[in-house]
This record gives structure tokens, sequence and C-alpha cells, in this order.
């Protein structure tokens, strides 16, 4: 009788594992089965290995849930429970501890990987046969199938509590309970990170099936362009949560587990560019190949870092033993790519060439290199520390110092290139033709440069930011004029409708215009709030005061508040011209330390951040005053370059495509080639 209670509970452990048990085998059965259909060249197998994807998103879904009900229903006989989850933790951040720890994020990371390779399965389930689509299938097969045994054997999200059942669990982390973005940042940056599993696939197959040309570009387009989406707006969800979490005022320290988010970042939006170069001119095969193989890598180095515990971070949330299965994964993974391309490498020779240097093929070749070093120098940083401590047994520390002495030059090359690129044209470009499309940019950016030094800018980046800004926002919006000029150029009835429809139906264009113009507004943010901040600290009694920055800030009283999650702190403050704020340092049961949560005020010109430094236990209280400028534009930036993103994802109609084709006789070559676009 009284093991009955217990029953639902070992039912809900077990029906779990089973789930993760399941989704192994159908990934194995599928990964066998279209092994032997394309080994055999019987479609019958072919289309029933595809069918066992349905299998692996049921048990996938199915285990997520399980694991969602054991979290609100306190199940603490499961260990991951116990961990992560206490009675009095609200129902949000009880929602988002599913992948608040080691175990849970690889079960995010399956989830979602099993809702891309559905889509991706349903989306070609007319080319069932196609050699390229079975071989990329397999490999996402594999991918799933890795994920799923680590989570059978050394990542049990499911495994069951030793000894005695507790009455109540430990709780979150208090760092994923003090702020809602734990709901949305880990999720967006968890979305990007796994769909480059998708063209990574295709990659392979190209590879094994020796189809260089453009198809399986088209084949992953889409999903490269959601997956870095997704990515885009995690990397700024977690600049702003680090901003309005953390208390330390800043967005980005160049921590090892923010490296790990942006390595793949930059290969990814490196692919991107050129891929257009191979579209139009047949060119950069083996670069590409590249990129989209080194991509998916630096997501899995990427996991490594974040889960296995080899370093310390504080966005690095778990400690745990997995790191030998996902060195060993990425091992394979790098050491097959670079064996295929290899093996493929006389067949890889692009028939297409640079004729000149003053091209868009040649910028955007540029580009690349400048991304592809930009990553190198981001890898060095955050690894070289951990191969002298696994060599040497030292430890040591690569600082900001490093990534800004390499990275700014870097930063600001690639912003010009951004505003020269688009508006060259392909194969060469005539002296002529540059004076018309760059003199008005030019004299942009040398006015805002002269006005930026009268009006007191220092630091050659930060005046460079502001002139090339300046440069490229014109140069984007140049562009766009000459998109919508178009029509009044055109010299009969079939041009002006033609061009017309070159504005309404060239999402991918203005979508990537509009991307850049979010990219100049980051950088235009980075360059003044890292040159115009003012950070101070004041010791204050109750009813005194202290000028920053031209505000008068007052501390006013202390505050106190209990519940069952934490107990917290807050500090009223009254600053001047603003009004009210309350800085916060919060304990937490299961923390021995405070967390403290910064007061902002935000403007579009200006934040107010204030922390408190030390608890007001006694009546005299440090407080962290920040004056910041600007800081809104790195978030509305980040926003405008999602926007972008969603417009570039637009589908094109065919009809259109001849319209851009009859368009760009009217003087509209800045459009992608119709041809490759059409395949799309």
């Amino acid at each position: 009788m009284s093991a009955r209670p217990d029953r639902p509970r070992q039912l809900r452990a077990q029906l779990g594992f089973g789930l993760l048990t399941i989704g192994t085998v159908a990934c194995a059965l599928g990964l066998a089965t279209l092994a032997t259909g394309l080994a055999t060249r019987r479609r019958s197998l072919l289309e029933l290995g595809r069918r066992y994807v349905a299998v692996v998103l049921v048990a996938a879904v199915g285990a997520f849930v399980v694991m969602e009900t054991a979290l609100f229903g306190h199940d603490f006989s499961i260990k991951y429970v116990a961990d992560n989850v206490a009675r009095a933790t609200p129902g949000l951040y009880t929602f988002t501890a599913a992948w608040g720890a080691l175990e849970g994020s690889i079960l995010l990371w399956a989830l979602l990987l099993s809702v891309y390779v559905a889509v991706t399965t349903w989306r070609f389930r007319n080319r069932s046969d196609d050699p390229l689509v079975a071989w990329a299938t397999l490999v996402q097969y594999a991918v799933l199938l890795f994920f799923f045994a680590l989570m059978l054997f050394a990542a049990n999200p499911f495994k069951a509590q030793t000894g005695s059942v507790p009455f109540d669990g430990a709780g979150p982390n208090p760092l994923l309970q003090n702020h809602p973005l734990v709901a949305i940042h880990p999720p967006f940056l968890y979305t990007g990170y796994v769909g480059f599993a998708i063209p990574f696939s295709f990659a392979l197959a190209a590879l094994i099936t020796g189809r260089f040309g453009e198809g399986w570009l088209a084949a992953v387009r889409r999903t490269t362009l959601v997956s870095w989406g997704f990515l885009t707006v995690g990397i700024v969800l977690g600049a702003w949560w680090s901003y309005s979490v953390l208390g330390w005022g800043g967005f980005w320290g160049w921590d090892p587990v923010e490296n790990a988010s942006l390595l793949p970042w930059l290969t990814a939006t490196a692919f991107i560019h050129s891929v257009m170069v191979q579209e139009r001119r047949g060119m950069l095969r083996v670069w590409n190949l590249s990129l989209v193989l080194a991509t998916f890598c630096l997501t899995i180095l990427g996991t490594f870092l974040t889960r296995s515990g080899v370093i310390n971070s504080v966005h690095a949330f778990s400690q745990s033993s997995i790191g030998p299965w996902l060195l060993t994964f990425l091992g394979v993974c790098a050491f097959g790519c670079v064996g295929l391309v290899a093996w493929r490498g006389d067949k890889l020779r692009s028939p297409g060439r640079i004729d000149s240097a003053v091209s868009r093929e040649a910028a955007f070749l540029l580009n690349n290199l400048l991304f592809a070093g930009f990553a190198l120098v981001v890898l060095t940083g955050t690894v070289f520390p951990l191969l002298v401590e696994a060599l040497q047994n030292k430890q040591v520390t690569v600082g900001q110092p490093y990534f800004t002495r390499l990275g700014v030059p870097i930063g600001i090359a690639l912003l010009f290139l951004m505003s020269v690129g688009p508006v060259l044209p392909w194969r060469a470009a005539s002296g002529e033709l540059l004076r018309d499309r760059l003199l008005i940019p030019a004299w942009a950016g040398a006015l805002t440069l002269v006005i930026a030094l009268v009006a007191g800018a220092h630091g050659l980046a930060n005046v460079g930011a502001f002139a090339l800004g300046a440069f490229a926002l014109t140069s984007i919006g140049r562009s766009v004029v000459v998109g919508i000029r178009a029509r009044k150029r055109a010299t009969s009835e079939v041009l002006r409708v033609a061009a017309a429809r070159t504005v309404r139906s060239n999402p991918r264009l203005y979508g990537g215009l509009l991307v850049h113009a979010g990219v100049v507004v980051l950088a235009i943010a980075l360059a003044t709030t890292g040159g115009y901040t003012t950070k101070r600290e004041v010791q204050l009694s109750p009813g005194e005061s202290a000028r920053v920055r031209g505000y008068t800030v007052t501390y006013l009283a202390r505050e106190v508040s209990e519940s069952a999650q934490k107990t917290t702190i807050k500090a009223r403050v009254k600053v001047s011209g603003v009004g009210e704020l309350a800085p916060a340092i919060s304990t937490f049961p299961n923390a021995a330390e405070g967390i403290g949560t910064p007061s902002i005020h935000t403007t579009l010109w200006r934040d107010i951040y204030l922390t408190l430094v030390s608890s007001p236990t006694s009546g005299r209280v440090t407080i962290g005053v920040q004056i910041g400028t600007m800081v809104m534009w790195l978030w509305i930036g980040g926003l405008i370059m999602a926007l972008g993103t969603a417009l570039a994802l637009v589908p094109v109609r065919k009809r259109d495509v001849l319209a851009r084709r009859i368009a760009a006789v009217a003087g509209d070559d800045s459009a992608p080639a119709p041809l490759a676009e059409a395949r799309t």
C-alpha cells in the first residue's frame, strides 16, 4: 500500500527514458535503412528510411513533455528535477528549468533538431529517391543518434534520485530565476545552433555524391538564414540579459561562452555572403563547403565549452563528464569533413574566376577573409588558455585587450566593405560607375567625420565607426532609392512594370540591406557606449546625495521583501529628472552569496544604471552609478537585423524572377542572380 503513491513517479521516469530509447532505436533504424537503400539503390528502402523521422519527432516531443510534467509535478524522485526546481520556484522558471542544466539542454537540442529534420524531410518529400537528399537525411540521423545516445548513457535527464526522495528541490541557479529572458534567450540561441546541422548534412551529401553545383545551396539557403537569424537574435538577447541581470554594467565581456556563440555566427555570416558569388559566378565552391562544415563543428565546440565544465564562466551553468563524448564527436566531424574535402579536391575547382579587384565578387571574397580572420582571432583567444592548462597545467587568461586590439581593425574594415560591396557591379567596375555610386556616401562619411571631431569625439575606432556608419547608411539608402527610381528610368511600359515588381518582390536584396542597416546601428551604438559611458561608486546615508554627470542621486531608504523563493533588499534611490529607482540584492536558499539586480532607466539617448554594491544593513550604502549613451540602440540594431532576416526569407514568386531579369536592363544590377533565386 505504501508503494502506490510512488508508482506514478516511477512510471514518469520510466516513460521518459523509454521515449529516449525509442528515439535512439528509430535513429539507428533510419540510418541503417537509408544506408542499405543507397547501397542497393532500392527506392522502397529510401522511402521507408525517411519515415522513421516521425517516430524520432514523437519520441523527442514526448520526452520533453514528460520532463515538463515532472518539473511542474515536483517529481523529486528524478534527480534532474530535484537539482533544478523547488516548490517555491515560480511557474515561468519551473518551465525554463527544462533547459537550465546539462541534461535538459541536451534534451532541448534533440527536440529542436528533430523538428528541423522533420520539416526538412517534409519539404523534400517528393525527392526521397534523390541521393543528395537521402545522404543528407542519413547524416541528420547520425547527428540525432549521437545526441539521443548521449542522453541514454552520459546525460540522462530521467535519472532516478539516489537514496530517499527529498521533500523539496534545490531550485534553479539564482541567475536563471532572476529575469524573464531566460525563457527566450537560450531557446533562440539553441535554435540557431541546432539549425546549422541541416546545411552541414547537405554539404556532406554534396561531397559524397559529387554534386558540387549550386543545387545543394538552394536546398539549404532558407534553413541557413533561419538559423543565422535565430543565432543573431539569441546573441543580442544574451547581451541584453548580461546587461540587465549580471549588474556589471556591460553587455559583452569576451567571455569564453559568449565567444562560443560568436564563432559559428562569424563563419555562417561569411557563408551567407560568399554563397551569392557561387550562385552568380560559380566560384568559391571549396570555400563555401568549408564554411558550412566549420560552422557546424563550431556549434559542437560551443556546446563543449558551455556544457562540459572545462571553463569557469558566469554563463556556464553545468559541470559534467560529457566532455570526452563531445570532443570525440567533434573530432569525428572535423576529420571526416577534412577527409571528404581532400578526397574531392580535384573535382571542386570552380569554373569562374575573379576578373577585377574592383568588383562585387572581389569585395565578397575580402569580406570572407576578414570574417575568417576574425573567427580565428576569437577561436585562438578562447581555446589558448585551455590548451595551456591541458599541456602545462598553468592557468592563463586572455582578456579584453587582446580581442579589442585585433578585433576592432577587422570590424572597421568589415564596416567599410559592407558599405562598398553591395554597390559594386559583378565582374568589373569603371571609374565613372564608382564615382556615381560612391560620391554621395563618401561626402556623407567625410562630413560626419568632421562633425564628430568638432563635437569632441576621441579614439580612432570611435571616429572611424561614426564616419563609416554614415557612409554605409547613405550607401544603403542610395541602393533603395535606385531600386525605386528604376521604374521611372524604364523606356517602356513592360520595363516599368518589371522594375516596379523588382522593388516589391526582391525580398532577399532589401532584407540584406535592412540587416546591413542594423549592423551599422549596432556599430555606432558600440562606439558611443564604449567611448561615452561614466561609471562611479558613491557611498550615501539616507537623505544624502551625490552628483554624477549632471544627475543628482539621492538615497532615500531601505526596503526588505521576503518570499518562499528569495529575500530581497532594495535601496530606494531618487535620480533627478528621472524619478525613483530601486537596485536590489536577492538571496536565494540555494546560494551562498546574494545576486544583484540593477535598476535601469532607459531612453533612446541615455541609460541610468544603478546597482547595489553593498547590502544596506546599516545606515550607509554603496551604490554603483553608470550613465550610458545610446545603449538602447544596441537592442534596436538587433531588432532591425531580425526584421531584415525575416524579410529576406519571404518567398519569391517565379513570375517575378523574370520581372527582375527585365528590370536589370533598366539599370538595377544590384539584384541577386535571377536563375539562382528561381532554384530556391
